[in-house]
């Protein structure tokens, strides 16, 4: 009997000791997370013995690194809109700048005639701020994950014609005559017809603004490639072409908000297409990969 009022004994020394231990644990781990720096890359350690704590660290640590990443994206997300928005007063300031300077000089203005002139060239700068807040809209809108589409079959060469037959006095002031070679006329794909004529007309605005040859457009398989060529290709960089008011140096100073190709590869992803562009050369390859 003596024996085993011992045994019982060193069970509840022992069962004391073992939960005095996982109580100077969980302080410890709860005292590491209260005093961590959120911006701090320290990770929880384990001191005590078992499976139970370090399953415990590792769960805790995945939630840190969780953390962290989102801190980070979230940091990267700021940085970006301080960029864009800077961007963007930037594209809005000029055309305004511009109107109120022709209004300035039309007041000075003696001459009817030259009155008329700046008036009508305030005029069009406030258009041009126009267009770039419309283009601000269209990316607001493109970008909205509720939007909603109308998918139906769509008959690809005759969406493409009716925007190059629209851009023709475009092609026509540039000497310019389009090619368009398709490889299945009667090509037919899933998609909002609106928003498929919004990318074809982005596509081909960019290659009748930026490029210095005349546009090809090509279809293969699932996918509708434009092509002409660019005339300063060092100074592009096809892999953030889609980005939201990306545009190269040398066309800063151009009328544009740099949103059209952003707001194409929005409304092309959500119709499960996808927009990539690549240089051959001199020659800026735009292609739209329509879904198999």
């Amino acid at each position: 009997m003596m024996y085993v009022l011992v045994g019982f004994a060193c069970l509840a020394v022992g069962a004391g000791a073992t939960t005095l231990l996982f109580r100077r644990e969980l302080c410890r781990m709860a005292r590491f997370l209260r005093g961590r720096d959120a911006r701090s890359n320290a990770r929880m350690t384990v001191e005590a013995p078992g499976r139970a704590f370090a399953g415990l660290a590792e769960a805790v640590n995945a939630q840190l690194d969780a953390a962290q990443r989102e801190r980070l994206e979230g940091q990267r997300r700021q940085q970006e809109f301080q960029r864009d928005l800077s961007s963007l007063s930037h594209d809005i300031r000029t055309p305004l700048m511009g109107a109120k300077g022709y209004l300035r000089l039309a007041q000075d203005e003696g001459d009817e005639a030259g009155r008329i002139r700046r008036l009508a060239a305030a005029e069009a700068r406030l258009d041009d701020m126009g267009a770039l807040l419309d283009q601000l809209f269209a990316y607001a809108q493109a970008n909205d994950p509720d939007l909603a589409l109308d998918l139906r079959p769509v008959a690809v060469l005759p969406a493409l014609v009716d925007v190059l037959v629209g851009q023709f006095p475009a092609f026509e002031r540039r000497g310019w005559e389009p090619r368009v070679d398709f490889e299945d006329d009667a090509l037919s794909v899933d998609a909002d017809a609106e928003a498929l004529a919004r990318i074809f007309e982005s596509l081909v605005g960019n290659a009748l603004r930026h490029g210095s040859g005349p546009l090809a457009v090509e279809q293969r398989g699932a996918c509708v490639a434009f092509a002409n060529e660019v005339p300063d290709p060092a100074a592009l960089d096809p892999e953030r072409l889609f980005e939201r008011f990306y545009r190269v140096d040398a066309a800063r100073s151009e009328v544009g908000s740099g949103l059209g190709l952003a707001v194409s590869a929005s409304l092309a992803a959500a119709m499960g297409m996808r927009l990539s562009a690549r240089l051959d050369g001199n020659v800026l390859v735009v292609e739209l990969a329509l879904p198999d």
